[in-house]
């Protein structure tokens, strides 16, 4: 795996000040990844939407100190400052620095915000660091001579996946694929690529309801779960399950197939809360009003033959997915019908978006 493309290989001409706010989107994994080696290495390739309401606003000011052996930097989270936080972004700090040795130039301000409630299961760790990344670029990119577009996406792609593995996924859209793997053109472990072929209609602009069933901190962190599949009895199998599943909705999305989609999407959700439930010590992120809204969903999908399915992340909200020609009447049902396992009702409508924004 060549890294070495990512190192800085010229000059740079330093600047007093800067600062830079980027608007990076979460996304939903359809093809899971559980697992992972160091560093920030998947143990199976994956694929996600770029979601476009989900996201994180982050501001990242710039200030020339004098060079520092240490990362210098302040965080601020919905206008407090998260002390709490700092420990994640130091040790994603400590990843990046090889990368950009700019950082120890610089004392950094950062402020983020969420639209949508942090640590409940929407991947806020994927936007949020993807966001410090995009800030990182910009500011390499006055620093150096004008840099590709490309290679910026592929490279902030590269650093929030040091922070984070679902991070590389939120730099672009609608459709990510993150993990090398035989059937995508230029996929990589290191970063995230835009899927290659072209999506049948029945997939464009598709719709994500997320059904806030628990705001809370989850138990159990996602970096625990995956450092618990390593001895897992089942992991070999897994892996090559979810491999040969990105073979299967490759040809899926391209061909337009929804009832094989609806059966791929919800048996992946089902196979990662299976891998939670099997491991040592094995644990549960699903609530019983998780399972409440699945059952309504598989029963509404037979009386309505409606293309309505569900995806779960690594907790107990719940990713409704369904066409945009079916956009009407699914809302009506998850008002009348689901809204009521939610958290004081609470759900956020969203579709698939075009990744990261400056603003």
């Amino acid at each position: 795996m060549n890294t070495d493309q990512f190192l800085v290989k010229s000059d740079l001409n330093l600047v007093e000040k800067a600062k830079f706010t980027w608007k990076t989107p979460s996304n939903i994994a359809l093809v899971k990844y559980w697992g992972k080696s160091n560093p920030q290495i998947p143990k199976n390739a994956s694929i996600s939407f770029t979601l476009n309401n989900c996201h994180t606003i982050t501001t990242v000011e710039f200030e020339k100190i004098e060079k520092s052996s240490e990362v210098t930097f302040e965080l601020f989270f919905e206008g407090e400052q998260k002390e709490e936080f700092k420990p994640k972004i130091a040790e994603f700090f400590k990843r990046v620095s090889d990368y950009c040795p700019y950082i120890f130039d610089y004392k950094m301000i950062i402020h983020s915000e969420n639209s949508f409630p942090h640590s409940s299961g929407i991947a806020s760790s994927a936007s949020g660091l993807s966001a410090i990344a995009m800030c990182l670029m910009s500011l390499e990119n006055e620093l150096s001579t004008d840099l590709p577009q490309d290679f910026i996406n592929k490279k902030a792609s590269f650093l929030a996946r040091l922070g984070s593995g679902s991070a590389s996924r939120s730099i672009e859209g609608p459709l990510v694929v993150w993990g090398q793997h035989s059937e995508i053109p230029e996929s990589s472990d290191l970063f995230g690529v835009q899927f290659p072929f072209k999506v049948a209609p029945i997939f464009e602009n598709y719709q994500d309801v997320i059904l806030l069933v628990d705001k809370g901190e989850k138990q159990v962190s996602s970096t625990v779960g995956h450092n618990l599949m390593h001895n897992h009895p089942y992991a070999a199998n897994r892996f090559q399950q979810a491999n040969d599943n990105l073979t299967k909705i490759t040809n899926i999305l391209k061909e337009g197939d929804i009832k094989k989609f609806i059966h791929l999407v919800e048996s992946e959700a089902l196979t990662l809360h299976a891998m939670m439930l099997t491991s040592a010590p094995y644990f549960i992120l699903m609530k019983p009003n998780t399972l409440e809204i699945i059952n309504k969903i598989w029963e509404y999908r037979n009386t309505a033959n409606s293309n309505v399915c569900f995806t779960l992340d690594a907790g107990a909200n719940v990713h409704v997915l369904f066409p945009e020609n079916e956009r009407e009447e699914v809302l009506q049902f998850i008002d009348k019908e689901l809204s009521k396992y939610c958290q004081k009702n609470h759900y956020i409508c969203d579709t698939v978006g075009l990744g990261a924004a400056k603003l």
